[in-house]
């Protein structure tokens, strides 16, 4: 794609790294075919082809982007389908972040959706905060019939349960069960914890079980994902510099075979540090260092060999694989074949590569066609008849349980069931 920049502009780094994205896109259209707004709506601007013509018109121009611009790469999930269909390899998720900061810089939102975005980018990352707006939320569940547009969306994703804090999330290390195989740390996250404490205490008993010594750095947290995809760069990397410096300390003390992630939006992030911070010299060599130690829990679970069944489970689970994961990380068969060992039928919908419309904060902040695509997702997985469905992300997992009418759990909870941990709540429950 030609590109018309002048030479002063492309004196600034991330515009001249953008407009090397830009001109790599040749205009074949092969993402139109798996985006899934285009997939919906039929709109050439709501494709990644026609929101790349509209981001290169946005950075060439500077200053305020046009209404239009705004409302369309709001619309793009940031679900990386395009990416992974892409011939000629548009490293569409750097340049969609670019122009998402730049909207956020130079574009005044109405009052409401400042506020809104405002609140959000505080609350998700912050655990106590959210676990108390969760709790408020409980308390007016009776009422929210009654609120207006999308706080009636976010009061009716609020679980109508909210589990206790699960111990994990402090620092602390827990050690290894025989001799050491590994030393890691994990991401104990921000919204995740409060949602679904259950999954990170899963993925430690089943990884100490293995021989793996687990840590839960002292000073990390939030990935600093959420706010990033809002365009709020100073937060996310505020956010994304604590767990750097909280996981250097532990690097350059006992040492860490890699840093876990069980949330695969997160994991997608925290491997992108090095990108994030490659123009700050005080930063790049500790960003880089941690994101080539960033792994998703499967592929260290993979690394360690198979997962012995330690009693059979004649489940059929059907596999969602999540975009971060699939799209971000380009793991696509390995939480598949991982539950296999273990002993489950995995069934694989249709249309597996679609977002089901989670995507961080976009259910919140697009809730129309969020819920299309979660329709759309729950159907393909329960038409598999499945007993229960898998995924290795919360936003994905939170998302299709809000649809589905069996239960949803993460993809490390079956598996430390498998190998003699506790049956998974959700199972329980069921």
């Amino acid at each position: 794609m030609q590109t018309n920049f002048r030479p002063e502009q492309l004196d600034d780094p991330q515009v001249a790294t953008s407009e090397k994205i830009i001109r790599t896109c040749v205009h074949c259209g092969f993402c139109t075919a798996t985006c899934p707004t285009y997939l919906l709506l039929g709109d050439e601007l709501d494709s990644p082809r026609g929101r790349i013509y509209l981001m290169k018109e946005m950075l060439e121009a500077g200053g305020p982007p046009s209404p239009k611009t705004v409302k369309h790469v709001d619309r793009c999930l940031s679900c990386l389908s395009c990416a992974t269909t892409c011939p000629s390899g548009v490293d569409y998720m750097h340049l969609v972040d670019h122009a998402r900061a730049h909207i956020e810089q130079h574009h005044v939102r109405p009052w409401p959706e400042r506020l809104l975005r405002g609140l959000l980018a505080w609350l998700l990352p912050n655990r106590a905060a959210f676990r108390l707006a969760l709790r408020a939320a409980q308390v007016g569940r009776p009422l929210r019939g009654l609120l207006p547009g999308r706080l009636k969306t976010m009061a009716q994703m609020a679980p109508a349960r909210l589990p206790p804090p699960d111990p994990a999330e402090k620092p602390q290390v827990f050690e290894a069960q025989g001799p050491r195989r590994m030393r890691v740390a994990m991401l104990a996250g921000c919204a995740q914890p409060v949602l679904a404490p259950q999954i990170n205490a899963a993925a430690i008993r089943l990884l100490t079980r293995l021989g793996v010594e687990v840590v839960v750095a002292d000073g990390s947290g939030c990935c600093g994902a959420l706010p990033h995809h809002m365009g709020k760069t100073e937060r996310s990397h505020a956010l994304a510099a604590a767990n750097i410096a909280a996981w250097t300390r532990e690097i350059e003390g006992e040492g860490l075979d890699a840093i876990i992630v069980t949330a695969s939006g997160c994991g997608t992030s925290v491997k992108d540090y090095g990108v994030l911070f490659q123009q700050s010299p005080e930063w790049a060599g500790k960003a880089a260092r941690v994101a080539g130690l960033a792994k998703d829990v499967s592929e260290v679970l993979e690394a360690l060999g198979p997962i012995e069944a330690a009693a059979p489970r004649p489940l059929k689970v059907a596999y969602h694989s999540a975009c971060s994961l699939q799209h971000g990380q380009k793991i696509g068969h390995v939480p598949k074949t991982l539950l296999q060992s273990a002993g489950f039928a995995v069934a694989e919908p249709m249309e597996a590569h679609i977002c089901c419309g989670s995507a961080g904060t976009y259910n919140l902040l697009q809730p129309e066609l969020a819920g299309r695509l979660r329709e759309r997702k729950v159907g393909n997985l329960e038409a598999t008849a499945p007993d229960v469905i898998a995924a290795g992300n919360i936003g994905c997992l939170t998302q299709i349980a809000g649809g589905a009418r069996v239960p949803v759990v993460h993809t490390v909870e079956l598996l430390d069931w498998a190998s003699g941990g506790p049956e998974p709540a959700a199972l329980r429950r069921n």
